[in-house]
């Protein structure tokens, strides 16, 4: 098959400046290339990178892009910029053509129509009535799924699939060893519950004392995502008297294994209508023993088991710092339970891993060509 795979406008890839769907996506074209297949990939352009290259079996692509805006409506018309550009770069012979954009699915010609393959990384907000012409609908998670049925109802079940999302890198032997920290990897916003793990990190510290530390790598301006300068005083003056350190965002796939490998919990305290559908670092952190700690959302109901590869605590409690404190303590003074939930959570590898989740993708664009 002939597979084209169109990002958004905002982010490059190779995902040097972070973005998870990014991430995801250029490691399942290099898949989808060593199954023999073609692929061409469209992105947004950045100076460090050709606007046309091939490596590893696929073709790059690059169209100018844009830096993330704050303002919502400015996002959706420098979108719709960007995506008039990338569409123009799709080769005609195209069997399959995947994208996550909100507007490349209703800009691409109708003769392609039914070779589009939408993939919906993220809740849907009405947007999936305007899609009923594609030829498949991927859900990153049965929640997702859910969603997207809810939102068209009368679009026919085989439009729907679940596809999950993989741990985007190979597992390599890490001599490192493990200490006593806890790990937060994302965004630095509200919506990721920063705040949260800070104030439940102090609450933990008058437990166990401060022989754990806390590290938290992610960017906190918004043109990547994040909760902006105020935001990340707030967070600051939280930890001015914690064992914390703030690494600011680390893109390297090697570096995050470390830390990964090195730290004993990931906490992910994700709050209610954040949007999450599939979070990745969960289960990049998992793939090399870090055990999570994550809010009672549906997103991580596929692949995180309350009490067998993670904990889970209630989001919604009104002292939810408390509630994760605790469930934090709990943890750290079950050093059996923790050993165990630490092997079980490397599993994922075994469901999760590039090459498996590819095969279901190119099974999936079989099916949707005939």
């Amino acid at each position: 098959m002939k597979i084209t795979i169109i990002q958004g406008a905002f982010l490059p890839v190779p995902a040097i400046q972070g973005g998870a769907v990014e991430k995801i996506w250029h490691r399942m074209g290099q898949e989808f290339a060593a199954l023999g297949h073609e692929v061409v990939h469209i992105s947004r352009s950045i100076s460090n990178l050709p606007v046309r290259e091939k490596l590893n079996g696929v073709e790059y692509i690059r169209v100018k892009g844009y830096n993330t805006p704050s303002s919502l409506i400015k996002l959706k018309w420098l979108d719709l910029l960007y995506s008039l550009r990338a569409i123009k770069m799709i080769p005609e012979d195209s069997d399959i053509i995947v994208t996550n954009t909100f507007w490349s699915p209703m800009l691409i010609h109708k003769n392609l129509s039914r070779k589009v393959y939408v993939s919906v990384e993220r809740f849907p907000r009405g947007q999936m009535k305007f899609y009923k012409a594609v030829g498949r609908l991927r859900g990153c998670s049965p929640v997702i799924c859910e969603a997207i049925k809810s939102e068209v109802p009368s679009i026919h079940q085989n439009l729907i699939s679940y596809i999950p999302n993989p741990v985007p890198f190979d597992i390599v032997p890490v001599h490192i060893k493990r200490t006593k920290t806890i790990l937060f990897v994302g965004r630095l916003h509200p919506e990721k519950g920063v705040h949260i793990l800070l104030k439940s990190f102090k609450l933990l510290e008058k437990e166990v004392g401060k022989d754990w530390k806390l590290i938290i790598i992610g960017p906190s301006n918004v043109q990547d995502g994040g909760g902006g300068d105020a935001y990340c005083k707030a967070l600051n003056d939280l930890s001015s008297d914690l064992n914390v350190e703030f690494t600011g965002p680390i893109y390297n796939e090697k570096d995050l294994i470390s830390f990964y490998a090195s730290s004993t919990i990931f906490c992910y305290p994700v709050q209610q209508g954040s949007g999450d559908a599939a979070p990745v670092a969960p289960r990049e952190a998992m793939a090399y023993g870090c055990v999570p700690v994550v809010s009672e959302l549906a997103c991580f109901n596929d692949f995180i088991q309350n009490n067998i590869n993670g904990l889970t605590f209630n989001q919604n409690a009104a002292d939810q710092e408390f509630v994760l404190a605790q469930t934090l303590i709990k943890l750290i003074r079950d050093e059996k339970g923790l050993k165990a939930m630490s092997e079980a959570a490397k599993l994922i590898v075994k469901r999760y891993s590039p090459q498996t989740v590819a095969k279901l993708f190119v099974q999936d664009f079989k099916s949707l060509k005939t």
